[in-house]
């Protein structure tokens, strides 16, 4: 019973107005689903510690058709995301271009320095992309290679040569 009194008189500046839920940090987050654009790179800050860059290139979908009937494709958006995690670095150093993920990053933006040059970096509006989480969704294609062509050349004479030979699917 007391522990109701203490409660209803807390004061009010400690309470939200519209809500009775914990106030939690704010949350700036972009999720993509897209290609890896090149195979992730290790760089270095000022400071000598490595970090990985890579880029997702996404897409919307397919626009209205034109006046002739054709569908073309939305414009590519490229998105280059930034890892200071050394073991999300080792797993994203096994990744290749081509390959389609699931990527969550943390979203910062920089304004620019009003002293700054307007056409250097400084001077200019940047956005930064932290990595948080990444999940392959599909490996890119593997191209044929000419070894592993002559040998399927190989098995499919062989097949056609024996009658009684069961395909391998």
């Amino acid at each position: 019973m007391l522990s109701a009194l203490r409660a209803s008189s807390a004061p009010r500046n400690l309470t939200r107005t519209f809500s009775t839920s914990q106030r939690t940090a704010d949350l700036a987050k972009l999720t993509l689903i897209g290609r890896l654009v090149k195979d992730p790179e290790a760089r270095l800050t000022k400071n000598d510690k490595e970090y990985i860059t890579y880029t997702i290139a996404t897409s919307g979908p397919l626009l209205a058709p034109n006046a002739e009937g054709q569908r073309l494709h939305a414009p590519s958006s490229f998105h280059r995301v930034l890892s200071f995690s050394e073991n999300a670095n080792k797993y994203l150093r096994t990744l290749r271009k081509g390959t389609t993920v699931y990527a969550e990053a943390g979203f910062e933006l920089k304004e620019p320095d009003p002293n700054a040059d307007p056409n250097t970096p400084q001077g200019q509006r940047q956005i930064f992309l932290k990595h948080e989480s990444l999940r392959v969704v599909a490996s890119p294609p593997k191209r044929p290679t000419e070894s592993s062509s002559t040998e399927n050349h190989d098995e499919h004479q062989e097949l056609e040569g024996d009658r009684n030979a069961r395909p391998l699917f």
